[in-house]
């Protein structure tokens, strides 16, 4: 376990992925992933750089990566035999398995650049848990924020105040929005408050444009394949993006939040830096410099607020803290969340 937990192992890594995904729902996706065993001590470029990853495979989501190109070949037409497993019509390991490889075999030269870069899993489902802090953050410091997303991929969460949200049955958001939030809630629900979105953006190294048809394609291709709800959503993502491109910025995280903490503020309008399941893509030393930019601001006089929806290294668990200033910065935990959004348990009330 200990060699999961630190991400070394690429086997333990590909395992422990299957597992997730199978106990998060997708239980075709786990067939698809645990198939890369195999390719570990095949004769494949794609099997080879699998094998000697240099890094962590489970921080890098490195079974992901590879689980992202093979959904891509159903998606795009390449080669459409993976279809009845992701229906699950297809069931049996060792057929999986066997399925994975030959496509490996015909594929590999495709199948090699997955690897290059970590999951875009923009999922719009996320949104809920960062909906629900800014509702808290009202009650405390108030309604009017200007928003700023880290790692944004594709701006799908720097849409997030088109959204129409039941957060336990507080609603927010606009009522004919065609994204409908409401993941099944835990605990009690959000006290009712104003939230007023005076500006959002987001930045990221490489952001992903969903007017491209072919950036689209492979955004939805990180997707779980049998969670309908899922792909439904970002669908409706790419509409809304077809009618008003989100506000993306290309730009390294730490250079962009400098910028940020320098830009003017309206008055009575507090800033919020908000990112899911990015922190653990950044480099040690943007982590720190972003920590270092955003606590100093705060305790500096800036009106400030910085929520994080991430991965507990220890426990795996997704968690929704929260620091804002004033009220010290100590980071608040507020709750968990399922990682694409299906639950939250919440007790920041």
């Amino acid at each position: 376990m200990e060699q999961v937990m630190e991400g070394r192992d690429v086997a333990a890594a590909i395992a422990w992925q299957a597992d997730h995904a199978a106990n998060n729902g997708a239980p075709c996706t786990a067939r698809v992933v645990r198939a890369q065993l195999v390719l570990l001590e095949s004769d494949t470029e794609t099997g080879r750089r699998l094998a000697h990853w240099p890094g962590r495979p489970l921080e890098d989501a490195l079974p992901l990566r590879l689980a992202g190109g093979f959904h891509h070949l159903v998606l795009s037409g390449a080669d459409t035999r993976l279809a009845e497993v992701y229906r699950g019509e297809l069931t049996d390991q060792d057929a999986v398995d066997a399925l994975v490889l030959d496509l490996t075999h015909q594929h590999d030269a495709a199948l090699l650049p997955w690897l290059d870069g970590p999951p875009q899993t923009n999922e719009a489902g996320r949104s809920a848990s960062i909906m629900a802090a800014l509702l808290l953050l009202s009650t405390r410091i108030g309604p009017r924020f200007e928003l700023n997303e880290l790692g944004a991929s594709a701006g799908v969460n720097t849409m997030m105040e088109r959204y129409r949200y039941d957060l336990g049955g507080t609603q927010v958001g606009p009522a004919d929005s065609p994204m409908r939030i409401r993941p099944e809630w835990r605990g009690d629900a959000p006290v009712p408050a104003p939230v007023e979105i005076a500006s959002i953006q987001g930045c990221d190294r490489a952001p992903v444009n969903l007017a491209d048809p072919a950036e689209a394609l492979r955004l939805k291709s990180y997707v779980w394949a049998e969670v309908t709800e899922r792909m439904a959503r970002i669908d409706a993502a790419i509409r809304l993006a077809g009618e008003r491109a989100p506000d993306l910025v290309q730009m390294d995280a730490g250079d962009w939040v400098d910028q940020r903490l320098a830009a003017p503020l309206e008055a009575g309008t507090t800033r919020v830096f908000y990112h899911s399941i990015v922190w653990q893509y950044l480099p040690p030393e943007t982590r720190a410099r972003i920590t270092s930019a955003i606590t100093r601001a705060g305790e500096g006089g800036q009106r400030l607020a910085w929520i994080m929806l991430e991965t507990n290294r220890e426990t795996f668990r997704h968690e929704l803290t929260v620091r804002y200033w004033p009220g010290g910065g100590e980071p608040v935990l507020l709750g968990q969340a399922h990682a694409h959004g299906a639950w939250v348990q919440w007790h920041g009330n």
